[in-house]
């Protein structure tokens, strides 16, 4: 049995699609599989029994990647799976910055035993009034999943939207409306626009980009939103903008001790994704990607190994091999096959910054000597022997 361990409670609606060959185990040692979702593990310490990390969501920052990596642990995640939960939250937000519609609400509850509210209600209601987000510009920096849904959604809500992504996907250029207009330039967006909403990952190139350099190209009086990651922004830069009023409103979906005590900010409890439909999508995207690697060794949105697919394992054996990504590891691979007098029928292998994945199928058995020999050649981290299920 193939056992997996839950480190947050998956959705069933991913659960649901583990095989009987599949068991769910309290102990994490004797996982092969681990799930998760927020759970902290950048203390944790990995058995040998361990080959992937399937998180349910985008992020990956509770994850200890290089660790992962060099012990030959393929991490996943699931872009796109809760993009829809994340692109509403952000257009309501949107709404929310524009009418003070929180203000608002917290007014009636606080004069609920005003007998004369309702008149009273039409001399207050001046201090809560706001603008249309109709007819405004709308940057959106990062086209992927998320922010490619959120500018098609401001298009049709009669907002002009300028998008910037200089690594945009095919995919993405193709989902995106003819009406959104692409900046080559990053000034070009942060000159024109009156709402500006991030949506790229955090990685040690846009950690803080969200500085003083690129607030003072902003119009006075945008409307920032973030719900990528706080430490895209520059905490102690954003104060001073939103106290000089270049940034009238930061909407954000992570609190933490410095963003609350700021004037003129929203923040939400990471609501992004908490939609049941989002937490579904994620856990059975999860699942089905932690299967089709354990059983046929494919790899479909890893953050730490390349893609690699060679189908389902119809032959009689498979070998999947994680290794640093330097020469002649291929050469050394083949002469130790050929040692063994192995037949190759198919290779692929590709490779994603240091590290690399080699996918070959046998038209012969493997025993455990040629497993423990390949195991023995530097810069190999993992070799995983796999049959026709």
């Amino acid at each position: 049995m193939i056992k997996i361990h839950c480190l947050n409670p998956i959705s069933p609606k991913g659960l649901d699609e583990l095989t009987d060959s599949y068991v769910i185990t309290d102990t994490v040692d004797e996982a092969q599989g681990i799930l998760v979702r927020s759970a902290p593990m950048l203390d944790l310490t990995f058995s040998k029994e361990l080959n992937c990390i399937a998180r349910a969501g985008a992020g990956v920052n509770n994850i200890p990647l290089d660790v992962c990596s060099e012990q030959g642990i393929v991490v996943f995640n699931t872009p796109g799976a809760n993009a829809n939960g994340v692109k509403e939250l952000v257009i309501a937000s949107m709404l929310l910055a524009c009418r003070d519609l929180v203000g608002g609400i917290e007014w009636c509850r606080n004069n609920a035993q005003d007998a004369n509210i309702t008149k009273t209600t039409e001399k207050e209601k001046k201090n809560f009034a706001g603008t249309e987000i109709q007819g405004k510009t709308l940057g959106v920096i990062g086209l992927g999943a998320i922010g490619a849904k959120v500018a098609n959604v401001a298009i049709s809500l009669g907002m002009k939207v300028i998008g910037y992504d200089p690594f945009i996907s095919i995919h993405a250029a193709w989902s995106l409306s003819s009406k959104v207009e692409h900046a080559t330039d990053i000034n070009a967006l942060l000159e024109k626009s009156d709402f500006i909403t991030l949506h790229l990952p955090l990685t040690s190139d846009s950690k803080g980009m969200i500085n003083s350099s690129i607030i003072s190209k902003m119009k006075v009086g945008t409307v920032l939103l973030n719900f990528s990651r706080d430490t895209l922004v520059n905490e102690e830069d954003l104060h001073a903008a939103i106290e000089s009023g270049i940034v009238r409103k930061y909407i954000t979906d992570f609190p933490n001790p410095t963003i609350m005590k700021m004037k003129n900010t929203i923040v939400i409890p990471h609501l992004g994704a908490s939609t049941e439909e989002s937490e579904d999508n994620c856990a059975h995207m999860a699942v089905l990607e932690m299967m089709d690697y354990i059983e046929n060794g494919n790899i479909k949105n890893s953050v730490n190994y390349p893609s690699c697919d060679m189908g389902i394992c119809s032959v009689t054996s498979r070998l999947a091999i994680l290794h640093k990504n330097i020469p002649n590891m291929i050469g050394q691979i083949t002469q130790t096959l050929a040692k063994y007098n192995l037949n190759i029928s198919n290779l692929m292998n590709n490779s994603k910054g240091q590290f690399a994945y080699t996918l070959i199928d046998l038209e012969n058995e493997i025993n455990e000597t040629l497993i423990q020999e390949l195991n023995s050649i530097e810069g190999i981290s993992k070799v995983r022997a796999l049959k026709k299920m």
